[in-house]
């Protein structure tokens, strides 16, 4: 039988790719939708390395190697520069999120996982002084153009770097500083950089995706796969079994319920090896709100190249985030 376009994801997408899978891969289909969704550098290593190209045609292997060579030229750039700037910076809790938080460890490579910029949480009073602290480095405010909720974010013309202060909402100020309080150290970055926590970081991709109502690249599953499954590939923070009761209590304070089932529903969908870990974790939900959400949510979120954004997104953003 012939690989379907959510068999090559699957395959692509794994760190112990099965090797003769892509019979009959639907390369026309999958190239140009996987480079959207951040998954061409992996693939591209899988297929090269991990494969023996996996009898994909010459234009295919080409097309994903130039994208893997150019993020990790990318995320090299970024993120050495972003080491020189905060590297002997002291006496800050600068807490780094999201892609660049996960590069170094949920990936066995920092190319695999794209960084299209930096995500920091810091208090409320430290958004100011670190903004202009970053101005010494060429880095200016700029608009938030991708609504993404940042208190600022500024930009040296290469690096956006988004400042987040109320990342749960101003009237749950106390979880965001129990955030940066669990958070742990970076130290590659210096003695002023974090990463969140395990069951914290689980959450806060819930919570980006929610806000984004689902329209977030396919990577960032990948990113919700390996938290959940325990960064197996890497020995280190996040290579631990969640605390699925911490977990649950967390969201139901934070008001992330919804999203958290959401999010792992989708993992359990898309990723059958990690199905049990993540079903483990689930929220008890009523059932009608399981049912809303699988039919409106994860049902669509869960065919790969769908062109279009779910129906009543602003519904479905409140819903999620507890508005």
């Amino acid at each position: 039988m012939s690989a379907g376009l959510l068999d090559t994801f699957r395959v692509l997408s794994s760190f112990d790719p099965p090797r003769g899978a892509l019979r009959g891969a639907p390369w026309e289909q999958y190239v140009d939708w996987a480079i959207a969704q951040g998954l061409a550098p992996l693939a591209a290593y899988n297929l090269e390395y991990r494969l023996g190209a996996g009898n994909a045609p010459e234009w295919v292997r080409d097309r994903l190697l130039s994208i893997y060579q150019g993020s990790v030229n990318d995320n090299v750039m970024k993120l050495v520069n972003f080491k020189r700037i905060v590297g002997a910076l002291e006496g800050r809790r600068l807490v780094l999120m999201g892609p660049a938080a996960f590069a170094d460890s949920l990936y066995p490579h920092v190319g695999f996982r794209p960084v299209p910029e930096l995500q920091m949480l810091m208090k409320r009073l430290d958004v100011d002084g670190f903004a202009g602290f970053l101005s010494n480095h060429e880095f200016a405010t700029e608009p938030d153009t991708g609504n993404s909720g940042a208190t600022k974010v500024v930009s040296d013309g290469r690096t956006f770097i988004l400042l987040y202060s109320d990342v749960l909402g101003p009237q749950r100020k106390a979880q965001t500083a129990g955030i940066l309080e669990r958070a742990r150290p970076m130290r590659v970055y210096g003695a002023s950089v974090f990463r969140p926590e395990l069951e914290d970081a689980v959450l806060l991709v819930a919570l980006d995706h929610a806000r984004h109502g689902y329209a977030v690249p396919w990577v960032s599953f990948i990113d919700l796969r390996e938290l959940v499954t325990g960064a197996k590939w890497m020995g280190g923070v996040y290579s631990r079994p969640l605390d699925v009761p911490v977990l649950l209590a967390r969201a139901a304070e934070w008001r992330l319920e919804r999203a958290l089932y959401t999010s792992l529903s989708i993992v359990a969908r898309l990723f059958p090896d990690a199905a049990a870990d993540a079903t483990a974790a689930l929220p008890p939900l009523r059932r009608a709100t399981r049912e809303l959400l699988e039919r409106t949510v994860v049902g669509p979120v869960c065919t790969p190249g769908r062109t279009t954004a779910l129906k009543g997104m602003e519904r479905v953003r409140r819903l999620l985030t507890g508005q």
